[in-house]
């Protein structure tokens, strides 16, 4: 088993993670948006639709750099990385994309604070994949001696995003999701991340 075969169904009987919704980043400050993103993201769109890759390329991993930009520069953008921690557990495979806090060097450091899963089309298949992701992020950090609580994740179509966090064994699912017509409320969140894992104490590894 690897990360791609969990649903919400195997990561409750696998892991022993649930799931419940809750209002995640009500009180995020609100995240200016560079003056280069908006029209990279209407270029990009229209270039979208042909797979999941192109969605990442041109509308992902524009956002995710923008957000790298707003925190000065201070977490790293792993893509395509593999997250082996756990063979008897399923916790393998590749992610789409890990952030994780520190110089955007490899090989990938410990603490990763999010997980990011790029889906062509539907949000709910991805949930499963990403909470397992997480849990192996979780895993990765316990390992390095850099253990994090919680872990963030997220599934996204590029145009819909949808945010989780993983705390102990409880999943939650933001209620709200963000739209590509509110870039500004992504970037929002991402950084409202960063900054709980800058409150964790984990500056020192910056």
């Amino acid at each position: 088993m690897s990360y791609s075969e969990f649903t919400l169904e195997a990561i409750e009987a696998r892991l022993g993670i649930v799931t419940r919704e809750a209002s995640l980043f009500l009180d995020a400050p609100a995240a200016e948006v560079p003056d280069w993103l908006p029209g990279l993201l209407a270029r990009g769109t229209r270039l979208a639709l042909i797979s999941e890759k192109a969605r990442s390329e041109f509308i992902v991993v524009p956002i995710l750099l923008a957000a790298r930009e707003l925190s000065g520069d201070q977490f790293a953008i792993y893509s395509g990385q593999r997250l082996d921690v756990d063979h008897d557990k399923g916790l393998m495979g590749e992610c789409d994309f890990i952030l994780a806090v520190g110089p955007a060097l490899p090989p990938m450091h410990a603490p990763i604070m999010t997980v990011v899963e790029a889906k062509k089309n539907d949000i709910e298949v991805g949930l499963g994949q990403c909470i397992a992701q997480m849990a192996g992020a979780r895993k990765f950090n316990e390992a390095a001696g850099r253990a994090m609580a919680p872990v963030y994740g997220c599934v996204t179509t590029g145009e819909t995003w949808q945010f989780l966090r993983l705390t102990d064994q409880v999943a939650t699912l933001d209620r709200e999701r963000y739209y590509l017509d509110n870039v500004s409320g992504i970037l929002r969140v991402l950084q409202a991340i960063f900054q709980d894992a800058l409150k964790a104490g984990l500056n020192k590894a910056l």
